[in-house]
């Protein structure tokens, strides 16, 4: 990944920020880009102060007005958290207030798959062409890898063969999000049809390296997200399942209904949810349990088993408290 540059007369501080970032085990490449469009800006103000002020950041943040109220936030927080480590070294740094992030009408509603859509997918997948080749089979083993795995695409997709642990079926993430490491155990079921995707992957194109891809195109070369989210919306039309809000049903809501249906196992189970989600969060590679959460916000199916919960509770402990 290509390291982000500052030219601005704040260049310095940024560089040792981001490397202060990056040590403690984040990328942070994503983050830096963004605190680089505040770099340029003060090379074409020909800011020359040693600190932020407020008047610069005010002038910034009006040149975002085109930019959707998200993105306007997360440049705002990136800067933020510069200032922040600035002004331990220069007292007049001024810290900008983060900017209230309102849901948009055209903001992404997570879509959780049915499993009659979840069936219809993964057999539309095989159907794709070139029947022959080995794309029909790439791409139903992935799509039923991210349904009942809950992985990223991008994790996936960077998966080589020997992160393949066939001694206890698992999968080993070597660079998730933020760096993170971790096991992946997967069910006998999609271990089936994982390791019959492997023979065949194998046998059309024998692995030649160590970092030889899993998941392969036509041509043996790992796959792109590009390709990806052509056959992925080619068999969501083959399907017939509708588009849903601005740009759903995405590749990444496989991810949203794994965190849903695990809870909602849990809450039939009459388990612990509040117990379980740090091991949720663990599993799906989450820094903590807020960003699982956030799974789970707009999942109306976990409604109905909580109110049957909450009912439950009150008959066995509350009612009968109160009668006696």
């Amino acid at each position: 990944m290509n390291t982000v540059m500052f030219a601005s007369c704040l260049a310095g501080p940024m560089r040792s920020f981001v490397e202060l970032r990056q040590l403690s085990g984040t990328d942070y490449q994503s983050q830096a880009r963004l605190l680089s469009y505040f770099d340029r800006f003060l090379v074409a103000e020909d800011f020359a102060r040693p600190y932020v002020d407020a008047d610069v950041v005010q002038r910034y943040v009006a040149t975002m007005t085109a930019l959707a109220p998200r993105t306007r936030s997360n440049r705002v927080c990136v800067l933020r958290q510069f200032c922040c480590d600035l002004a331990m070294s220069e007292p007049h740094c001024h810290i900008p207030e983060p900017l209230r992030c309102c849901r948009s009408t055209d903001a992404h509603v997570a879509y959780v798959y049915s499993d009659a859509e979840i069936q219809a997918i993964l057999a539309e997948a095989m159907r794709l062409r070139p029947v022959e080749s080995i794309r029909p089979r790439t791409f139903h083993t992935l799509f039923g890898l991210l349904y009942s795995s809950g992985i990223r695409i991008g994790e996936a997709m960077a998966l080589d063969l020997p992160d393949v642990c066939t001694d206890s079926m698992r999968l080993h993430i070597r660079n998730g999000k933020f760096r993170k490491e971790r096991w992946v155990p997967l069910s006998k079921s999609t271990w089936r049809v994982f390791l019959d995707y492997i023979r065949v992957r194998c046998r059309l194109f024998a692995p030649t390296t160590a970092d030889t891809a899993l998941f392969v195109n036509t041509r043996g070369g790992r796959l792109k997200h590009c390709s990806v989210n052509v056959a992925f919306r080619h068999v969501l039309t083959a399907a017939r399942i509708p588009k849903s809000g601005a740009d759903g049903p995405r590749v990444h809501d496989f991810r949203h209904t794994f965190a849903v249906r695990c809870v909602l196992r849990w809450y039939r189970q009459g388990r612990d949810v509040n117990a379980m989600l740090p091991a949720l969060a663990t599993y799906m590679g989450h820094v903590d349990i807020a960003s699982t959460q956030v799974y789970l916000d707009a999942a109306g199916q976990l409604l109905g088993p909580v109110n049957e919960r909450f009912h439950n509770h009150f008959q066995q402990h509350v009612a009968r408290r109160i009668s006696s």
